[in-house]
């Protein structure tokens, strides 16, 4: 005997919509496949991933920067909803019975949306670093301090937490039914139906169960709003002066383009080649900042947000009825669900950002010609200007000057 299922099931993400009719009934069979596989590669790529972010960075403890500290923050969040992930998978391959009672209901699925909005909020903090230490160099130098920095982490744990907490409160374990249509036989042509059977389970709600669903949704349309849609435009802000300012930056001193930056070093006196170097090495990576961040907006959190807002107004409003309302309930619920894993694979691409930004050992573009003094490629010009200049009155005094000049540079970016 097999069975299918027929009545709506216009949940969350798991579970049946106790007041839907078979009238508009969802065939939600693809998810007990997609969703088992795509969390179990998020599970796998989450934990490993994260597990080398944290042990690298706990390494080099004694050289930790602003941008190490949120890196590390965000890889911490990551890696505790990668250890929530196989209580969905086995759910799902159970065809939403959940057998793991009520607290780890309630637990799971605030795991999930304090993960999503701790990575947006600490996105948004490397991103306000990012344009603060390109737009306005000396104000981070007050800003990056390491107590800073923690007391903005802080900050973002508490803010999250208390905007994710009433998840607690409408998140839990209810008995749903099915309506399923049992069929006697193996093959398509000689199954013989025996009408609708109800099946019971006990399921974990992702939302609120249907008495509390109308209080829940402007609870989740605000945190939407606030968690995700302020950000995002925050984030966008950002990047739109960065991008200005790198291009009205490159309009004005055209020999900090790539294209001219080697001739710098032939044609250009060697007091110059250090600041080109560091210039291009920072706009680069800026660009590879923008670039990755602004991916994982597009492919991880506002397809999601979209989906989920416009499921909750559907689903308040669906008292309405109509074909056109069934019609576009069925289309939203299956792109929110498919929206839903994409969203959960940023626990492992908030890792690549590290890997993408992360200094490499070479130097930027201009290597000096000495190997030995690869090590530091920022200093060995003013190295070089110190023992020219010592043979001129006053040239030792200019040179160390230059040199903390770029010790402050450094601390800046």
């Amino acid at each position: 005997m097999k069975a299918r299922v027929t009545m709506a099931t216009v949940e969350g993400e798991g579970g049946a919509d106790r007041n839907a009719t078979a009238s508009c009934s969802i065939d939600e069979s693809y998810k007990y496949v997609f969703l088992p596989i795509c969390y179990s590669f998020t599970f796998v790529c989450s934990l490993s991933l994260n597990s080398v972010v944290l042990y690298r960075s706990f390494r080099r403890t004694k050289r930790w920067n602003a941008s190490l500290i949120y890196m590390v923050n965000l890889a911490s969040t990551d890696f505790m909803y990668g250890l929530s992930l196989p209580f969905l998978v086995a759910s799902y391959v159970m065809h939403d019975r959940w057998v793991f009672g009520d607290f780890m209901c309630r637990l799971v699925r605030f795991l999930f949306y304090f993960n999503l909005y701790c990575s947006i909020f600490f996105l948004t903090c490397i991103s306000v670093h990012r344009y603060l230490g390109i737009c306005h160099p000396m104000k981070t130098i007050t800003l990056e301090t390491k107590r800073a920095v923690k007391g903005t982490c802080g900050m973002v744990w508490a803010v999250v937490f208390v905007l994710t907490s009433p998840i607690f409160r409408f998140a839990q374990t209810g008995y749903v039914t099915r309506g399923v249509i049992a069929e006697e036989g193996g093959g398509a042509h000689g199954g013989l139906g025996v009408g609708p059977v109800v099946e019971g389970y006990q399921n974990c709600w992702d939302d609120a169960i249907d008495e509390e669903f109308s209080d829940y949704v402007p609870y989740g349309i605000v945190l939407h709003l606030l968690g995700f849609f302020v950000p995002f435009a925050i984030i966008a802000w950002c990047y739109s002066r960065v991008v200005l300012t790198i291009i009205q930056t490159l309009r004005s001193q055209p020999h900090l383009q790539g294209g001219r930056a080697r001739e710098v070093v032939v044609g250009v006196s060697s007091s110059s080649l250090g600041p080109t170097c560091l210039y291009a090495h920072r706009r680069r990576k800026s660009i590879k900042i923008i670039v990755t961040i602004t991916l994982l907006f597009a492919l991880c959190f506002f397809p999601f947000h979209v989906t989920r807002t416009l499921f909750l107004i559907l689903k308040e409003s669906r008292g309405g009825g109509g074909a056109v309302h069934c019609h576009s309930m069925r289309a939203v619920s299956i792109c929110y669900k498919v929206t839903r894993p994409l969203a959960s694979f940023n626990a492992w691409l908030n890792a690549l950002l590290y890997f993408i930004t992360k200094d490499k050992g070479g130097a930027p573009c201009c290597p000096p010609a000495n190997p030995s003094q690869r090590r530091h490629r920022f200093l060995w010009p003013l190295r070089i200007l110190g023992r020219t200049g010592g043979e001129r009155e006053g040239g030792g005094e200019m040179a160390k000057e230059k040199e903390n000049d770029s010790k402050s540079s450094g601390n800046v970016f």
